[in-house]
């Protein structure tokens, strides 16, 4: 079996669907990474798709490191957005011949999975969060949350003056003591201010600690992870990493808690198993970045439902996802507090087929 074609389907700049064709009639849906989507998909046909073609699909370890060894010029950040959507497509499509789905190729069972709600927003006030996580845990059975604290890449900078010293205790009171808690700085913070909001978000009984700073600054997060190590915090990261040597030395350093690839910024699935099981190793918890309800969210669910080392449950954004949501069946959607793995096989959803013809495609053969 080889790969004869190549076609990416690009909505705006927002989403580009993948799908792969072989010469024996087989097919499979894949995703790049969403945003500047359409940048992925001229990436994915002048820089993937020429190494990947010819390859065999069911072998994706072996492709994920041809398209990366044979950019070495081009580290990495667009190669690998461009190749998950390859090789996720690869995944859809073996799962189709083998009549199972992903989370079973990996060994796992298909299952209503725990999700996080995940607020993306730092415009919303403290107040108005608050009562938002507490409507949402009422209408969807939520037992964990996710905020978001400081401002991206900050330099210590709050998105307002107290608004993340508001906001911590407004959520806690709003949810409850016995709902998980778990805030996102990202790459806001120097140690010593990550230190000391890290302590606050202790004394509120928060868990986790998401990106507290700059994250290319790996020994800064690992002071700050030092430094929580005897509270109930604790500090997560990686959603950019996406060079897996960077990764090795952030597990072998300790720099965090909980691991957190992005399978779409990653590179796909095989780069994303490789992560979560050297981090299995060294027994830390893994729980993929997936910010959106595009395919990266079933991805993450696949993934989840079948390595050994999965953390409590899946990120799912709480924000409005026209954007990139309501193109495949069935839809995610959260009930007591979970979401059903797709148990069908491949990705275990239907791609509609007549919004894929009204986007920009390409082709590569």
């Amino acid at each position: 079996m080889k790969i004869t074609s190549i076609e990416t389907f690009t909505h705006k700049h927002t989403n580009t669907v993948v799908r792969v064709r072989t010469d024996d009639g087989a097919e499979g849906y894949g995703q790049t990474a969403p945003y500047n989507a359409d940048i992925a998909a001229t990436v994915l046909h002048r820089q993937v798709a020429p190494f990947a073609l010819g390859m065999d699909p069911l072998d994706t370890d072996k492709l994920a490191d041809e398209v990366v060894g044979r950019n070495l010029k081009f580290p990495w950040s667009y190669v690998c957005r461009a190749l998950a959507g390859v090789e996720t497509a690869c995944w859809d499509l073996r799962g189709k011949v083998e009549g199972k789905s992903v989370c079973e190729l990996l060994g796992g069972k298909p299952r209503p999975f725990p999700v996080y709600g995940s607020s993306m927003s730092r415009k919303i006030t403290p107040e108005a969060e608050a009562e938002r996580l507490a409507r949402l845990q009422a209408e969807c059975g939520y037992c964990a949350f996710k905020v978001r604290v400081g401002t991206p890449n900050g330099h210590d900078r709050d998105a307002w003056p107290g608004r993340t010293d508001a906001l911590v205790p407004a959520c806690r009171t709003a949810v409850g003591d016995d709902t998980a808690l778990l805030v996102d700085g990202n790459s806001c913070y120097t140690p010593d201010k990550a230190i000391e909001v890290g302590f606050m978000l202790a004394d509120n009984g928060v868990c986790h600690f998401e990106e507290p700073c700059p994250y290319w600054e790996l020994e800064w997060t690992a002071r700050v992870r030092e430094a929580l190590a005897e509270t109930c915090v604790r500090v997560a990261g990686g959603e950019q990493d996406n060079d897996l040597a960077q990764w090795r030395r952030m597990v072998c350093l300790r720099a965090v808690d909980i691991v957190q690839p992005d399978i779409c910024y990653i590179g796909g699935v095989s780069r994303t198993l490789r992560v979560a099981e050297s981090a299995r190793v060294c027994g830390l918890p893994c729980i993929p970045h997936s910010a959106n309800h595009s395919l990266v969210t079933v991805f993450a669910l696949h993934v989840m439902g079948a390595i050994a080392n999965a953390g409590s449950y899946v990120e799912f954004s709480i924000e409005p996802q026209n954007h990139v949501s309501g193109w495949f069946e069935p839809a995610l959607t959260p009930r007591d507090g979970c979401v059903p793995i797709p148990a069908g096989p491949g990705w275990g959803v239907t791609i509609d087929t007549d919004w894929l013809a009204s986007l920009d495609h390409a082709q590569s053969v």
